[in-house]
């Protein structure tokens, strides 16, 4: 059975012969570890693969996204970075007020990818592919106001929030439709909704305006045949149900944030977890046995004749050798 066979087996519970493997690696990680990664990467080869971002026209960038100093991205958006290998923080707004929306343009260049490039790409590898951008309009509504802004905004529901709203929106519908338009396997969305215990918006904002757009994007994959996978961090059991009315099928999400047994009772069976194992405290600070007992936890609580993806992210504090153990763990499940 390919890699991608096994994945698509996975998140259609159609008991895979084992658990597809996806590591997540900052190049903090790459930098400060690169014997364990050669390690990892030759035990335990990701089933999983984003495929490249390739554009026929340059987008226009400055500086490195995880380089220090300062990175502009192809939508104008400033990042402060203090560290080598890890992305920065916006902390100006492109948006200062609504009267810059006469002004404002979406980056058509994101639309203009080179599918043919991409294609080649898929058809090199045997492994599943979801796309190379990232389809994120809590974020990105986030990048153009700042976080803070952000927050009062959807407070106040100013026209000229709708209209940002609305702008990024369309644009991200065109970005989903180009990529459905390859062969990739899935669409990529990301959007942080969740802080340490509790959603960071209500759950009304996200059903009142968000959700509405994550079923447009949705079901702009699904009539391309493609599954969507998704990232989001923090508490969000809250709207895990509803992410899979809309069409999610898979979710990366920090599990050890929420109730696995809530998560076992309403969305099991439903929805593929994409990893992930907890990164604040068992790879950093755990033992081996910790690791083991991690894995085995989510096994015990969500796998539904597949619906798991040994998913962990080799990122800041996490030891080389609990990653290691990540993989050993979720192997000795096949």
């Amino acid at each position: 059975m390919t890699p991608k066979n096994l994945v698509i087996k996975t998140l259609n519970f159609d008991n895979p012969s084992r658990i597809p493997r996806h590591l997540w690696l900052l190049p903090w990680a790459e930098r400060r570890y690169p014997d364990y990664v050669k390690k990892i990467r030759e035990l335990y080869p990701d089933d999983i693969a984003q495929a490249p971002g390739i554009y026929r026209n340059p987008l226009n960038l400055t500086g490195g996204k995880y380089d220090s100093g300062i990175y502009i991205d192809e939508w104008g958006c400033k990042f402060v970075n203090m560290e080598d290998g890890l992305m920065g923080i916006v902390h100006e707004p492109l948006i200062k007020d609504w009267s810059d929306l006469d002004h404002f343009k979406t980056p058509d260049a994101t639309l203009n990818i080179d599918k043919d490039a991409i294609n080649r790409f898929c058809r090199a590898t045997d492994k599943f592919t979801y796309a190379g951008s990232i389809v994120r309009p809590l974020e990105r509504f986030q990048f153009l106001r700042t976080m803070e802004q952000s927050m009062t905004d959807v407070l106040m529901e100013e026209p000229g929030y709708l209209e940002l709203l609305k702008r990024m929106h369309q644009h991200f519908c065109k970005e989903v439709e180009v990529w459905s338009e390859t062969e990739v396997d899935a669409i990529f969305l990301m959007d942080d909704w969740g802080t340490q215990h509790a959603m960071m918006l209500s759950p009304d904002v996200f059903r009142t305006f968000f959700k509405p757009m994550y079923r447009d994007y949705c079901e702009i994959a699904r009539q391309h045949g493609k599954y969507v996978f998704m990232h989001s961090d923090g508490n969000i059991a809250e709207i895990l149900p509803e992410l899979v009315e809309v069409g999610v099928h898979a979710i990366n999400s920090q599990l050890f944030c929420m109730d696995l047994d809530r998560l076992s009772r309403e969305v099991a069976g439903k929805l593929t977890f994409w990893g992930e194992i907890d990164r604040q405290d068992t790879l950093p600070n755990g033992s081996a046995e910790d690791v083991q007992r991690a894995v085995d936890l989510i096994y015990s609580k969500l796998y539904r004749n597949g619906g798991v993806i040994a998913q962990c992210e080799f990122g800041p504090a996490a030891k080389p050798e609990n990653i290691l153990n990540v993989f050993e763990s979720w192997n000795r499940k096949t």
